[in-house]
Parts: C-alpha cells; sequence; structure tokens
C-alpha cells in the first residue's frame, strides 16, 4: 500500500511541476517545453504551414518552426506558451525502472500515467523511413495525441521523449541524453542537418525478387525502386520505378538501410549499380549543393 501512495504522489507532484511544460502540437501531438519560448516536439507532429500550440487554460497560440529534422523525428518550435521549462535529467533510463509519462489532449490539458521501462537500445523508422536508434520502451498507456510528450522518473526529470505507440500497450521514446540536447539545440538555433536525398520511394530486396520472380526475371539481391519522384536527384539521373539499386559507391545494397547509410555520407554525387529487367547500368546520381 505504501509503494502505491509513493506512486500516487510521484504522480501528483509530476503533474502540478512538469504539466505546465507540456501543451498540445497541432492537435495531433504534445510538446514539452525545454526553455523559455521553445517546444521541443516530434517532426511528424508538424503538419501545414503554421503550427500552432494548445496551452491549458489559455487555448490555442500561433508558433514559428526553428528547425526541424524528420530523419531523427525532432522538431522545435518557437512560442509564446507562458509556461515554465521542464528539468532534464542526466541519467539514463534502466530496464524495470518505474517512469511517468504526461500527453496532451488537444486543448492542452495533461494525462499523466506511469509504466515501467521494458527495453532499452531499441530502433524505430522516422517519418522518412530511416532507422532511428537507441529508444527505449516503456509501458506507461498513453492515448492518442501523446507523441512528443516527455517521460519523467519518479523525481519528475525528464528522461525520454514519446515517438509513437508500438501496440499492445508499449510506446517507445528517445532518451533525452546529452547528445539529443546537443540536436536540440542546433535545431533551435536553426541549424537543421542537412542529407542527401534520393527521391524515390523504395522497397526491400525481398520485394525486388518478387516482382522479378513474377516477371519471369533472373533473381536479383537489391533495392528496389517503385516510384521517382519528377525534378529529383533520382528522376534527373534517369532512374525509372522497377530498377533494382544492387550497389552505392561500390558497397551492396542488401536492406534500405545500406542505402540510407550511402546518402548520409557527404559527397556531391552517388554512383549507384542498377540492374533494369536484364540490363546492368551505372547511374550517377548529383545532388544540389
Amino acid at each position: 500500500m505504501a509503494l502505491l501512495d509513493d506512486l500516487s504522489a510521484a504522480l501528483r507532484s509530476a503533474t502540478d511541476t512538469v504539466g505546465p511544460c507540456v501543451v498540445g502540437v497541432n492537435r495531433i501531438g504534445s510538446g514539452l517545453v525545454v526553455s523559455e519560448g521553445l517546444v521541443l516536439t516530434n517532426a511528424h507532429n508538424l503538419r501545414g504551414e503554421q503550427p500552432f500550440v494548445s496551452v491549458a487554460g489559455a487555448g490555442e497560440r500561433p508558433a514559428r518552426l526553428r528547425g526541424a529534422n524528420p530523419d531523427e523525428d525532432l522538431a522545435v518550435l518557437e512560442v509564446d506558451a507562458g509556461t515554465p521549462a521542464a528539468t532534464w535529467s542526466d541519467q539514463p533510463v534502466s530496464l524495470g525502472q518505474v517512469v511517468i509519462a504526461l500527453g496532451a489532449r488537444s486543448s492542452g490539458e495533461v494525462r499523466p500515467t506511469a509504466g515501467t521501462v521494458s527495453a532499452v537500445d531499441r530502433s524505430f523508422r522516422g517519418p522518412r523511413g530511416r532507422r532511428i536508434a537507441g529508444g527505449f520502451e516503456h509501458t506507461a498507456p498513453l492515448g492518442r495525441g501523446s507523441s512528443g510528450g516527455p517521460v519523467l522518473d519518479l523525481g519528475g526529470a525528464v528522461v525520454g521523449l514519446n515517438t509513437h505507440r508500438l501496440g499492445e500497450g508499449f510506446y517507445l521514446a528517445l532518451p533525452t541524453d546529452a547528445a539529443l540536447r546537443r540536436r536540440v539545440e542546433s535545431l533551435a538555433a536553426g541549424r537543421a542537418p542537412r542529407r542527401r536525398r534520393l527521391g524515390a520511394a523504395v522497397a526491400p530486396p525481398r520485394a525486388a525478387r518478387h516482382l522479378r520472380a513474377a516477371a519471369g526475371l533472373p533473381e536479383v539481391d537489391g533495392v528496389l525502386v517503385r516510384a521517382v519522384e519528377e525534378g529529383s536527384p533520382a528522376g534527373r539521373a534517369g532512374l525509372r520505378r522497377g530498377d533494382v539499386l544492387v550497389s552505392a559507391d561500390g558497397a551492396p545494397l542488401c536492406s534500405i538501410d545500406d542505402l540510407h547509410a550511402a546518402l548520409t555520407a557527404d559527397g556531391p554525387a552517388l554512383e549507384l549499380a542498377v540492374v533494369r529487367a536484364t540490363e546492368e547500368l551505372t547511374v550517377r546520381v548529383e545532388f544540389p549543393g
């Protein structure tokens, strides 16, 4: 009974102290005030040209995008929320640790729940399909619109930022460690990382094998091009739907993650080995400076 009383007290304290730092974002997600006038949220919560936040008891307020990085599902908004900033913890989460999660309703009202850290070092895919590593999983139940809200330790310090629901009562979060803080500071300063973008929708090698088998073509291991955006680097290089990307700058493409890794590297161009039906091609994709 004493343990439940302690947990209840921690929930009330978190709601009272950190709750005012949590806001709704665009009526579809949550955000956390990390310093005066700055709100951290997930990039996938940004929709439309004019973002806004909802503050409990104060209604909706327009916001300005300082910086966004969809590849890491992070964004920083500038807004006069009139709320205090949260305190971040310097300690990493551990398996089995009790945590408190806060999410905002569309009105900005906060929902506190509790759970435990059920897994660490988890990875997931961001809005553009890139793998994001280093996340942790917890069991605090959260309703819709909770992504971008904080995960707290029992002392009320922020240890993570919720990203998305896994299903079956589990949620993934990014740890608010020193590396994430540096990324947030860069976004707040308007320094969003630039990565080379191919401009093509792709599918994993199993899709390439299935499609080629259905067409009576020899099996090829590589990433399948499903669609090409007009005017993109892929489009200008002449890539086509149905092409199989076999290697990038000489490195085999055994998965979509291999292609993302190749695009993360610096350089004005990327040389792709491509199989088109039965023809083997070398395609040079050039990226804008």
